[in-house]
């Protein structure tokens, strides 16, 4: 079930467009921070949780299962697919030991890298892929399953793998389809 038009205007949305389908097993933190365009879809069990502002452009489908969480700004432009279980963090631990890890810990002994993560217009992310702070994920680009993207991609090409290693470049027919569509 998505919820109703009237329930998605009490939520607290910044702002939310026309033709919005959220799923109410969809986890929403900081709402207020969030904006919706038009012809956007989430599914089940997603989490949004922006500490910052998140925008969300027209005709995007966030698949079930998926995350958005972080204290930078997270841009996904328009006709942007994001598959099952994929993690998108503009927040993360330093790891190497430095500091202390996890939410609960006080920020005064805590190392996190934030960042700001842009997604272009136009771009897949494949299942099970994560998307770490710092990222431009440029226009076009197909993200393949399982993938992690610490580092920008180049616009129009594939990759895949762990770390994101370029593979391909990607056709662009589906541009003249954009027009049509449009």
């Amino acid at each position: 079930m998505f919820y109703t038009k009237e329930r998605l205007n009490q939520i607290g949305f910044k702002s939310i467009g026309e033709n919005v389908l959220i799923s109410e097993k969809c986890s929403i933190y900081s709402p207020q921070n969030i904006t919706i365009g038009n012809n956007v879809r989430i599914d089940d069990f997603v989490i949004l949780s922006p500490s910052s502002e998140m925008i969300i452009g027209n005709f995007v489908h966030i698949a079930c299962h998926s995350s958005i969480i972080g204290k930078g700004k997270i841009i996904i432009s328009d006709f942007v697919g994001i598959s099952g279980r994929v993690s998108i963090y503009s927040s993360s631990d330093d790891y190497t030991g430095l500091a202390m890890t996890n939410p609960m810990i006080p920020e005064k002994f805590r190392k996190v890298n934030n960042g700001n993560i842009i997604i272009e217009k136009h771009v897949i992310i494949g299942a099970g892929s994560v998307i770490l702070p710092n990222v431009i994920i440029r226009e076009g680009c197909a993200i393949g399953a399982l993938t992690l993207v610490s580092k920008d991609c180049e616009e129009f090409s594939i990759y895949s793998g762990n770390p994101a290693n370029k593979i391909g470049k990607r056709l662009k027919r589906f541009l003249r389809y954009e027009k049509e569509f449009i």
